[in-house]
């Protein structure tokens, strides 16, 4: 018998999302959030952006096959346990996700609807929306729109509990409804399943504007439920570490604070 310990793997996460060169939001965000809870990131870049910590100036999507390529490489070579999706980018990246979803669905799948800039910026057209609603959505596992977000993908709904019900019809498993961009002066997201709310989370409204705190959270909960949690300890999980790294921010440049995804570092 071999006395040597078996070499620990960590949960492997392949997240699909664009490339912000502040490294605020985007893959540079994912890696940071997924390696922090001890997970090992795959990161396929679905489109370049050129952004500061202001807005997006502007947006490259990549070719859907190099997309599909980058995926199947590590997907051929690499347990996964969980996708993380964000920004698409594109129509035809959208068409190339579900392709790579549709052939891996005992996958749990956590999306991050990004559809506009935290400034405001459209990042996504009425075509990519019907996309993500006829293609991604029945194979989200967990949905983690803002209210702003979930408005855009459910505009004929009249309240965040039938924009989560609109949601959940096309096929997704869970919403997780944030609230940070609300006006209240406490942050209430809310978990839904079964067209019904089955949690909710009060948090400490904090005093500034940040950049890439939904790629944090989305990020965060692919890595816990990588390593088995359900979706519930991990919702939980998610948002607690997504609120510590926003208490821990930095303004590193002119505009809005970065989430220090590493603040456990410098803890005693």
């Amino acid at each position: 018998m071999d006395s040597k310990k078996e070499e620990y793997r960590p949960p492997v996460v392949l997240t699909f999302s664009a490339h912000d060169a502040t490294g605020g939001s985007g893959l540079v965000a994912d890696v940071e959030a997924i390696s922090s809870q001890g997970c090992h990131a795959c990161p396929v870049v679905t489109c370049l952006t050129v952004q500061d910590s202001i807005d997006v100036i502007s947006l490259i999507p990549i070719d859907e096959d190099i997309v599909i390529q980058s995926a199947r490489a590590v997907l051929e070579d690499m347990p996964v346990a969980a996708f993380k999706l964000g920004l698409m980018g594109s129509v035809e990246v959208v068409e190339a996700i579900h392709s790579i979803l549709f052939d891996y669905q005992s996958i749990p799948v956590i999306f991050d609807p990004i559809l506009t800039s935290s400034a405001g910026t459209e990042l996504a057209d009425e075509e990519i929306i019907d996309a993500i609603k006829s293609l991604l959505l029945p194979l989200t596992d967990v949905l983690t729109p803002s209210l702003a977000e979930a408005a855009a993908l459910m505009p004929e709904a009249d309240s965040a509990t039938a924009m989560a019900s609109g949601l959940i019809e096309y096929g997704c498993g869970h919403v997780l409804l944030t609230a940070a961009h609300s006006d209240s002066q406490k942050i209430v997201n809310r978990l839904f399943h079964n067209h019904r709310e089955i949690d909710s989370y009060e948090w400490e409204r904090l005093p500034n504007e940040y950049h890439g705190s939904g790629c944090t959270l989305s990020a965060t909960l692919s890595a816990l439920m990588a390593q088995g949690l359900d979706v519930l300890s991990a919702s939980r999980e998610a948002q607690h570490f997504t609120w510590e790294s926003l208490k821990h921010a930095r303004r590193l440049g002119m505009g809005q604070h970065f989430p220090n995804r590493l603040f456990w570092v410098g803890e005693e």
